[in-house]
């Protein structure tokens, strides 16, 4: 049964945080899915994940690619697991269906939209009726994550 991490951004942003989230994620040895809600989404993140670094970068493809199973890091649309990903990166609301074949699902959402905020909440509540195992990251003024719950 995977794990679902919470992560509630107020301090940084998406682009800020999910690059470090995807590099421990491949010290692991593990590969990631990041699920968007749009392809507008996906092409942003799949731009930034070449760029965010002058010295780095971290190597990834689209699900639409050729060859998505080769890839350490895959961002798409769809639900599909092509690249055998045991983190799965669930963010600005996309769906979180099919969690369970995952080692870790990380949702990441934006603090300061209320709406976003709302929602984040009931799907806590959704996954905990579930007996899913979760945990909510919070930053501290420093800029460094700590559990909350």
């Amino acid at each position: 049964m995977a794990e679902v991490w919470f992560y509630h951004l107020e301090r940084s942003s998406l682009e800020a945080v999910l690059p470090g989230l995807l590099e421990k994620t491949r010290e692991k040895g593990w590969r990631a899915l990041i699920r968007t809600p749009d392809p507008a989404r996906t092409a942003a993140l799949d731009e930034h994940l070449w760029s965010y670094r002058e010295d780095s970068f971290l190597p990834h493809g689209r699900s639409g690619d050729p060859f998505p199973e080769r890839q350490p890091i895959l961002i798409g649309e769809d639900g599909e697991n092509r690249n055998g990903a045991q983190a799965l990166f669930i963010v600005e609301g996309a769906d979180l269906s099919a969690a369970e074949t995952f080692e870790r699902c990380f949702i990441l959402f934006d603090g300061r939209d209320d709406q976003r905020v709302q929602a984040e909440r009931e799907r806590w509540r959704t996954l905990k009726g579930q007996g899913l195992s979760l945990a909510y990251w919070k930053q501290d003024e420093d800029g460094r994550w700590s559990r909350a719950a």
